[in-house]
């Protein structure tokens, strides 16, 4: 039997896009803490602050399977040092804006230039590691960092703006964005897929852009507007017809942009699933408990960072254990227990509440348990995922996978987030306030929390309390939901895998 051979440099290529994926993952999370002194600067309209926040999440969902397709045939080293190309030039124009429409500007070359980094970062490393058991390690490595990137983001912006300014949270990323290009210029190899010939299909992008665009976009103003507005709903079914005119399309072509067959295979797709389902968890918990945070307790934002560090600890040292559990016990079960974990940690708040009030302690003790769950489910889907896909179907496979990381989690805070809302609302008692400050006291916990400081004295206190109460009575049965989801992947994954498949062995 032919052992391929291992590349030499496949540890430092490794390094190279563990830091790539690093600064792409927490500039997603970053710009929560600069946002407040970046309105206070620049002053931005109440819709120029909504582009501002979804601009880069948009244009990063409705590019990424056309970048996985032209990664292919261009080649990924090439498109990984274009987007970084693009990434810093959008960092330059953010560092010197200095009106609202730059920002935009630059949060949407952002995204671009993300949507081009992404996939070719996990192509590359399939391309590289061709030992299953060191594939497994270098995605458990790739899933620690995503994971851990989004939860340092906060933190390491906080730290940067409370000295430096909302400006130094893009600033970060030109030196780091110097650094990879260097390196990657000498070290990573290229990579094409051999079977992406012919003419591109235009058709195509244009239908995966507007389908991606308008889902991801639909999802978010079903947050924001709620149920009934017409709007999202709109949107949503822009994305239902143009993503099924895309699929069919796919699936008649001879060179398709995305190779939707995967999804035939059950150990994929129930990967995808284990991971979309879990971060609309994930996503809406982290939400909510940093609102809970900064609102319902009062703490900064960078405080606010730091009290979430359990989650993203917890989830590298579980990442870093699974490609052993994964080598010692079938996959469905390594999954199918981290699934589990994973719900008991997000049920944990809401069982604690029936028996005492809750403080730090206890968010502390289930982002610590959500932690280990996601670090450990995850991973083992990321590599159950692309262990089922064939080495030249890699870009659609890492294309699949981070929209369902990307719209996994604006799902989570849609829906569970608007779920918490309402719940909010309902918690509520009667107050004693005029109607418009009664009206915004109700709109959020956000808005209450600005009112109270308006009203000041006891007065502002009391209210405070009451919103603070309400706020913690309306998260935790969203926590359960999202523990929900967890159990319906694990479930999912008991049923549907087969119980010999083994993605840390070659066939």
């Amino acid at each position: 039997m032919h052992t391929p051979t291992r590349d030499p440099r496949r540890w430092i290529v490794l390094a190279i896009l563990s830091g790539s994926l690093l600064l792409i993952s927490m500039d997603t999370t970053i710009l929560n803490v600069a946002f407040p002194s970046l309105v206070a600067d620049l002053q931005p309209g109440a819709v120029q602050q909504l582009w501002i926040i979804d601009v880069y999440a948009l244009a990063l969902s409705g590019l990424l399977v056309t970048a996985g397709a032209l990664g292919d045939r261009w080649g990924r080293k090439r498109l990984l040092m274009t987007g970084f190309a693009i990434f810093s030039a959008a960092s330059l124009i953010a560092v010197f804006s200095t009106e609202a429409w730059h920002v935009i500007a630059a949060r949407a070359l952002l995204g671009i230039g993300g949507a081009a980094i992404m996939p070719s970062t996990l192509s590359i490393l399939r391309t590289v590691f061709t030992d299953a058991k060191e594939r497994a390690f270098a995605l458990a490595v790739w899933a620690a960092v995503f994971g851990g990137g989004m939860a340092f983001g906060p933190v390491v912006g906080g730290l940067l703006v409370q000295d430096y300014g909302w400006h130094s949270a893009f600033l970060l990323n030109l030196p780091v964005a110097a650094v990879i290009v260097a390196a990657g210029l000498r070290y990573l190899p290229e990579s094409r897929n051999p079977r992406s010939t012919g003419r591109w299909d235009w058709a195509g992008v244009a239908q995966s852009i507007v389908g991606m665009l308008a889902l991801a976009g639909g999802i978010k103003e079903l947050g924001k507007a709620g149920v009934g507005d017409p709007l999202p709903w709109a949107l949503l079914a822009v994305a239902l017809v143009a993503l099924t005119v895309f699929v069919r399309r796919q699936l008649r072509v001879d060179n398709p942009l995305l190779q939707v067959r995967l999804f035939t295979k059950p150990a994929f797709s129930v990967a995808a699933t284990a991971i979309f389902l879990p971060m609309m968890g994930m996503g809406a918990i982290l939400f909510l408990v940093t609102q809970w945070f900064q609102y319902g307790q009062g703490y900064t934002p960078l405080e606010a960072g730091l009290r979430l560090l359990p989650a993203p600890l917890a989830l590298i040292c579980a990442s870093m254990v699974a490609p052993t559990l994964m080598q010692r016990f079938p996959i469905r079960h390594v999954l199918g227990a981290g699934l589990v974990v994973l719900a008991a940690g997000m049920a944990l708040p809401w069982a604690l509440q029936q028996f005492t009030d809750l403080g730090y302690p206890a968010f502390a003790a289930a982002l610590t348990v959500m932690g280990l769950g996601a670090g450990l489910a995850t991973t083992v889907a990321s590599v159950t995922l692309i262990s089922a896909s064939p080495a030249d179907e890699v870009s659609s496979a890492a294309a699949i996978e981070e929209t369902c990381y990307e719209l996994g989690s604006a799902m989570g805070v849609a829906v569970l987030g608007s779920t918490a809302a309402a719940l909010y609302r309902g918690n509520l008692p009667v107050l004693d306030l005029d109607g418009p400050a009664a009206g915004a006291v109700r709109d959020s916990v956000g808005e209450a929390a600005h009112t109270a400081q308006q009203l000041g004295g006891a007065v502002g206190q009391a209210l405070l309390e009451t919103a603070s109460q309400a706020y913690t009575l309306a998260i935790t049965p969203a926590f359960l939901l999202a523990g929900a989801l967890a159990v319906a992947a694990a479930a999912t994954t008991w049923a549907l895998i087969p119980h010999d498949l083994r993605p840390t062995e070659d066939h």
